[in-house]
């Protein structure tokens, strides 16, 4: 889930091969810190069995992740800046870590409900620095080279980590014991190693003194349809990733008789990695070409997700997921680069905070909606009502673009 910045850096003037290597180390970081956010995905359904939870509480588990984040981009995610990419990198690591160790003492809902808060806090760190440490990083090992390759490795690392994630949470869960505790040991490990490398890793912002204040949060910007339409684009985008990392796993199970781990880690993969796959090649198409893909993708994307549903077709649920996930990835990347052209530079942080909050409420309410709603209706039921909810959504982004 990106993040971009544009906050002025004061960088040391050395410039080294150890640059280099520290970019590596802090994309790999930064990898697997997404990646230990989508860990309990394809464990939900076993936290289910154990302790009874509801669907419901399940979106609470999860949209406490959400809370988590929105909190920590607000009050921490713009502060490395001043006080140093390594200062606030790696405090958000060992944050991961407290809430592995969290996953690991208990499967109660209110430990799990903390553990994902904590795991928020420190994603929402992380995001924001991790991104800028590399561009950092980028252009100290590659002064005046184009900054593809950050663009490129971010993207990846931060969408397709999310994926990565749920995958070897999956794959851990199908094929070694203790499923419920062994994928927090191996990602807490990997990042106990990652705090090593960064800890190696230059850095390179001269600290200083300056006063604190949380990061703003603001909408005005000049163009107020054309933010709407970004800010509106955003949530349906999330929208859709939440869905996925939250109740997915639990239909794969139920509804389409799938209960493997494996499989339920495989669709947030997809859905993620198609995302940032995505990202990565529309780099260079026009703003109305990726709004387009974008729209097109989720709607196709989530009527097949619906169609797979009611006909209790995997191979079609997750064709649906796959597409849903390139137009969410696409849809959301057009929206960044709409709210980063329109807002001014020295009010481009500000914008972009506003867009990450209304997408973060996409990511947590939709998902809260349909636990909720499961309470009374069948799934696929519920599922087909969200479907229409978002095309209607995605309707009124497409008005307000061509309204532009």
């Amino acid at each position: 889930m990106s993040v971009l910045l544009d906050s002025p850096v004061t960088e040391r003037p050395a410039v080294s091969k150890s640059h280099g290597r520290g970019f590596w180390a802090v994309a790999a970081t930064f990898l697997i810190a997404m990646a230990y956010s989508t860990v309990p995905a394809p464990l939900f359904p076993l936290y289910v069995a154990r302790e009874g939870l509801s669907t419901f509480a399940i979106t609470v588990v999860f949209a406490a992740f959400a809370v988590g984040v929105v909190v920590s981009l607000v009050l921490a995610g713009h502060v490395s800046d001043w006080a140093g990419r390594k200062a606030v990198l790696i405090p958000a690591l060992g944050l991961e870590i407290v809430s592995a160790l969290l996953f690991l003492t208990s499967t109660s809902l209110p430990v799990l409900v903390v553990a994902r808060v904590v795991n928020g806090l420190g994603v929402g760190m992380i995001a924001a620095t991790a991104t800028a440490y590399l561009f950092d990083l980028h252009s100290r090992h590659r002064p005046g080279a184009s900054p593809r390759r950050f663009e490129i490795v971010s993207t990846a690392a931060n969408i397709g980590g999310l994926g990565v994630g749920a995958l070897v949470a999956g794959v851990l869960a199908q094929y070694v014991s203790s499923p419920l505790s062994t994928p927090y040991v191996v990602l807490a490990v990997l990042l106990a190693v990652s705090i090593a490398a960064v800890a190696l890793t230059p850095e390179t912002v001269v600290r200083s003194r300056v006063p604190y204040r949380p990061q703003r949060i603001s909408a005005g910007h000049g163009d107020r349809a054309g933010y709407f339409a970004a800010a509106i684009g955003a949530f349906a985008s999330f929208a859709v990733f939440g869905v996925f990392t939250s109740v997915s796993p639990g239909f794969v199970a139920g509804e389409l008789h799938h209960p493997s781990r494996l499989l339920a880690g495989l669709v947030v993969f997809i859905v993620f990695g198609g995302a940032a796959l995505a990202q990565t090649v529309t780099g260079g198409l026009s703003p109305a070409v990726r709004r387009g893909i974008g729209l097109g993708g989720q709607a196709i994307g989530v009527l097949l997700v619906v169609a797979g549903m009611h006909a209790t077709s995997f191979p079609v649920f997750l064709a649906g997921g796959a597409i849903a996930g390139i137009g969410a990835g696409v849809q959301f990347k057009a929206s960044i680069g709409a709210v980063s052209a329109m807002a001014a530079p020295e009010k481009r942080g500000e914008a972009l905070a506003g867009l990450f909050f209304i997408a973060y409420l996409g990511l947590s309410v939709p998902s809260l909606s349909i636990g909720l709603a499961t309470r009374f209706l069948a799934p696929t039921a519920v599922m087909t009502w969200f479907a229409g909810v978002l095309l209607v959504v995605l309707a009124g982004v497409a008005a307000l673009t061509r309204k532009r």
